[in-house]
């Protein structure tokens, strides 16, 4: 199943491509650069689109496939936007038990997006993670830094709403 890719275009700012250019220098040359770079370029612009791990592949005179392996590799990297409310359901053992994967595929439903997409409107990002230490409240997702816990499919129709704005 392929997923959804974002309706919205990469808009990066000349403040942000300034940022990153000042990351850059700071990083060139240094032996394994590059994740400082990268973790840098994501704070900036908040993901690492194709765009980004292109200046950087290019300023940093290394091949794109090099950066794009390396965003793609390690979980803390994102090549999808997040919308302004992440959404983020724990799949993990004790939360997964308590029924996670079947609120997970009620928000997939809702939102309609698939797992790392984001909403047309940008409003609303979705993913699984793995557990978030709440086991006691399972099933658990968080918006943002807030957590939700004992759900049922009732309670995601109440949390959307709360985010509605």
């Amino acid at each position: 199943m392929a997923l959804k890719q974002s309706a919205i275009p990469f808009a990066g700012t000349a403040e942000q491509e300034e940022l990153l250019m000042a990351v850059i220098e700071k990083h060139k040359g240094e032996a394994g650069g590059l994740m400082p770079v990268l973790h840098e370029a994501q704070e900036i612009y908040g993901y690492l689109p194709i765009e980004v791990q292109n200046k950087i592949a290019s300023e940093l005179n290394i091949p794109l496939e090099k950066v794009y392996g390396v965003v793609s590799f390690y979980s803390q990297f994102s090549i999808n936007p997040k919308g302004k409310y992440k959404v983020s359901v724990c799949l993990g053992t004790a939360c997964y038990v308590k029924g996670a994967g079947n609120l997970y595929e009620k928000l997939k439903q809702k939102l309609g997006v698939e797992d790392g997409g984001i909403t047309d409107d940008g409003k609303f990002s979705l993913e699984a993670c793995r557990c978030i230490g709440a086991c006691g409240l399972a099933p658990v997702l968080t918006v943002n830094d807030e957590v939700y816990g004992r759900l049922t499919e009732k309670d995601l129709d109440t949390i959307l709403a709360k985010y509605k704005d």
